[in-house]
């Protein structure tokens, strides 16, 4: 089973680019954030005629995520669990898939709206701790892909790329990624790639792909009976060097089939 998430930066820009992205790597599942558009004017067509049925969760020029499958899904959800319902922002889907539970999402980056837009953040991923909480309580399995903004170590970005305050490496936002992992989820690219940058975002100011001046920010988290199926887990960097890209790249994981 092959999954993928990439934030696109506007799915009606980018839709030439993961139209071909689409054919050339042909992930059973392909989660998308930022998509910036309303349900109704997604290029649902465009990707139905790859064979991509699009679940859609927008909203108007900001936010917004989406699933595009080419196997059988089922939503699960079109938030996520746990957050108060005056929160409206398009940023979670989760999708049932070959006895699985693939959640998409896009975390708050937390460094506009002050301390407010911090404490989002970081409300954000106490939910999102809690949800995988009770997934693994229920013996679910499950991954969890896509933007979550947090640079869980120094090694996760280019030196002099972020100042120590920023809200992707402060140490609340850390500590919230590790409790993921303490949970007992496997960051599928450290798994696999011990040491290496796997930078997943470039910034589009200060030539920072030129200069290799990344940040990996995009995570896949596995449940642990995924995790053993792990087989490959890797950013394709050949996006960010593409005309008119996004400054993020897909993310993509490889899962073995289940044993018999």
């Amino acid at each position: 089973m092959r999954l993928a998430t990439w934030n696109v930066n506007s799915i009606r820009q980018r839709e030439p680019h993961v139209a071909r992205w689409l054919e050339r790597v042909r992930p059973d599942i392909l989660l998308l954030q930022e998509i910036k558009c309303e349900a109704a004017h997604f290029p649902e067509l465009s990707f139905a005629s790859l064979g991509y049925r699009a679940e859609i969760v927008g909203q108007k020029a900001y936010n917004g995520v989406a699933v595009l499958a080419r196997i059988p899904v089922e939503v699960t959800h079109r938030a996520l669990p746990g957050l108060p319902d005056t929160d409206t922002q398009a940023r979670y889907i989760e999708v049932r898939a070959a006895g699985i539970l693939v959640g998409g999402l896009y975390l708050p980056n937390g460094n506009s709206g002050g301390a407010d837009g911090f404490a989002a953040k970081l409300r954000w991923l106490d939910r999102l701790g809690d949800h995988a909480a009770a997934m693994l309580d229920a013996q679910t399995d499950f991954a969890l892909l896509g933007d979550y903004n947090v640079c869980p170590t120094d090694a996760d970005f280019a030196p002099g790329a972020l100042a120590p305050t920023d809200a992707l490496v402060r140490p609340e936002s850390r500590a919230r990624f590790r409790r993921l992992l303490w949970l007992g989820l496997t960051d599928a690219v450290r798994a696999l790639h011990p040491a290496a940058p796997n930078y997943t975002f470039w910034d589009y100011q200060s030539a920072a792909w030129e200069r290799d001046s990344g940040l990996r920010i995009d995570h896949a988290l596995l449940s642990p009976v995924l995790a053993e199926r792990l087989t490959a887990a890797a950013p394709d960097r050949a996006e960010r060097g593409r005309a008119q890209p996004s400054d993020h790249v897909p993310l993509v994981v490889d899962l073995a089939d289940p044993p018999a």
